[in-house]
């Protein structure tokens, strides 16, 4: 069994950053990639970036160079830097986990979220 917990949401104005971190507890050597989706109001859950255990990233098109993950594989902990936020990032960000090279095919693992408010 594999917990995910994160942590770093918040409010912030346009432009600003936040770090989130999403630190994962259990059969941890199972999880061979992290990342975070997200969930706006009225919308579907949005992949936006993983990372695998040897350092591979994916990133969403919308992120546009604006965020940056990594992956703390001793701490079993990846993170997300996000900066230049605007509105539009405001969502509900859920930390993801699963064995496989990706997280677009069912995760299994995931998070409670933590709220990413950017108000203009």
């Amino acid at each position: 069994q594999v917990q995910l917990m994160e942590s770093g949401g918040g409010l912030v104005q346009v432009g600003g950053s936040l770090k989130l971190s999403c630190a994962a507890s259990g059969s941890t050597s199972t999880l061979n990639v992290m990342g975070w989706y997200r969930q706006a109001p009225g919308k579907q859950r949005e992949l936006v970036a993983d990372i695998t255990v040897g350092g591979s990233t994916h990133y969403a098109a919308f992120v546009k160079g604006r965020f940056t993950i990594s992956r703390d594989n001793d701490k079993s902990t990846v993170y997300l830097q996000l900066n230049s936020l605007n509105p539009e990032d405001t969502a509900v960000y859920y930390c993801a986990a699963g064995p496989l090279t990706s997280l677009q095919t069912h995760p299994p693992y995931w998070g409670q979220g933590t709220q990413v408010t950017v108000s203009s």
